[in-house]
């Protein structure tokens, strides 16, 4: 635990990243959770196409309303305390001048002294909603997959910016490492997905260390699990393909599975593509 440092910055962008909405709702968990404060915000105009993210408008506080612009924040802990402590990156997906919009992040990371990064993301991907969500967990950097006993991804295609920004972390010497809920293809719609969330809050647990709050995760996850038995109780169609993902993913986990099988599997999600996680599909890549 110990390879990622005390100052950990966890990452999570809406959109393409984002299936399900189950990184960025992790990031709200834990915002939630306790006092944090603005330390950097990036300059709108430079890196987000209005046409494609357009700015909002609503009441503020005391009323009035305004405008709010795509942003990516950097906020820090207010209370300092021993053990691990979190930093937080959340924002929107840039649409230009994506080594500017790293570099610019990873500048501030130095600043604040950030010993490790962790990002999050949520894909698509042809798994059952009735059993465990899966992380894929791994890192480009060697020290810490030995330490953590992590992934290295051979997928070679188009990626998203959380690669764009862990490479400008391994150049900068912050090691990063990156966790990847699989969420179920055909509960597009059931959208949040607290099950994920979850299961990306455990995981973060075990890499940094830190104790994490999970807000009504395990109530909603179950009533998310719930209604969408409903929904495949009224499908035979549905019910059938379901029964299907439940038999390859127990099949993967039993104790005869290799780890060369599970690797292969889930280098087959990496190199199909297309969807993104906005889009039903039939299994989105961690390209991010």
């Amino acid at each position: 635990m110990d390879a990622l440092g005390r100052k950990v910055l966890v990452v999570a962008f809406d959109g393409w990243n984002d299936a399900g909405e189950a990184a960025s709702a992790a990031l709200r968990v834990l915002r939630e959770a306790q006092p944090f404060e603005q330390v950097f915000q990036v300059d709108p105009e430079l890196y987000f196409d209005y046409q494609y993210n357009r700015p909002t408008i609503g009441m503020d506080a005391e009323g009035r309303r305004a405008l709010k612009w795509p942003e990516a924040t950097i906020l820090r802990p207010q209370r300092r305390t021993r053990g691990v402590q979190l930093w937080l990156l959340s924002g929107v997906e840039p649409s230009r001048a994506w080594q500017s919009f790293a570099q610019e992040l990873i500048d501030v990371a130095l600043r604040e002294d950030i010993t490790g990064i962790v990002a999050l993301g949520s894909m698509l991907a042809d798994v059952p909603h009735t059993r465990p969500i899966t992380i894929h967990a791994g890192s480009e950097n060697e020290a810490l997959r030995g330490a953590l006993a992590l992934d290295r991804s051979t997928y070679e295609g188009p990626v998203g910016i959380l690669s764009v920004l862990g490479a400008a972390a391994e150049e900068a010497g912050i090691p990063m490492a990156s966790l990847w809920a699989s969420v179920p293809h055909y509960v597009a719609g059931h959208a949040p997905s607290p099950k994920a969330t979850l299961a990306l809050l455990d995981r973060l647990e075990d890499l940094t260390g830190a104790q994490l709050p999970r807000a009504d995760l395990a109530r909603d996850a179950a009533v998310w699990e719930a209604n969408i038995d409903a929904a495949a109780a009224e499908d035979d169609e549905m019910a059938e393909y379901i029964h299907q993902l439940e038999r390859t993913r127990d099949m993967v986990d039993s104790p005869e599975a290799s780890g060369d099988a599970i690797a292969d599997a889930f280098e087959r999600y990496l190199r199909r593509g297309g969807d993104g996680p906005g889009r039903p599909g039939r299994g989105s890549a961690p390209r991010g």
